[in-house]
């Protein structure tokens, strides 16, 4: 009987410690992997829209997708889902540490790409 006590206090942090685990997986920030994943969700979602490059962040949380016509597109995780919105060239600036677009748009909120300067921009702009 006096090892049910000690039994049922390991079996209770066997139990919070998995769960802990768990919960730190299911916080940690997915991301963005390919520019090839952002051309096909930018495709995907908006009309029109063939991409003839992509970006992704250092981090892998925003991306920028081009087109041949001129357009841009902001890509972010939202939980699971890359979320692509249509963005103005005016809306992306250049900061110390990366590529800065303000998207206007209360869900997708600002897109940060770490670690991508002008040039690489340029590269991908028709």
């Amino acid at each position: 009987m006096n090892w049910i006590v000690p039994a049922a206090g390991a079996a209770a942090l066997v139990v919070l410690g998995g769960a802990g685990v768990t919960w730190r997986a299911l916080r940690r920030p997915v991301r963005i992997d390919t520019p090839e994943e952002v051309a096909e969700a930018t495709e995907a979602a908006l009309r029109g829209f063939a991409v003839r490059g992509a970006v992704v962040g250092a981090d892998g949380q925003g991306a920028l997708a081009m087109s041949g016509d001129g357009r841009v597109a902001a890509a972010r995780r939202l939980r699971r889902r890359l979320v692509v919105r249509e963005v103005a060239w005016r809306d992306i600036r250049s900061t110390a540490g990366g590529i800065l677009v303000e998207t206007n748009d209360r869900a997708l909120g600002a897109v940060t790409l770490t670690g991508i300067d002008v040039l690489d921009i340029r590269r991908l702009a028709p």
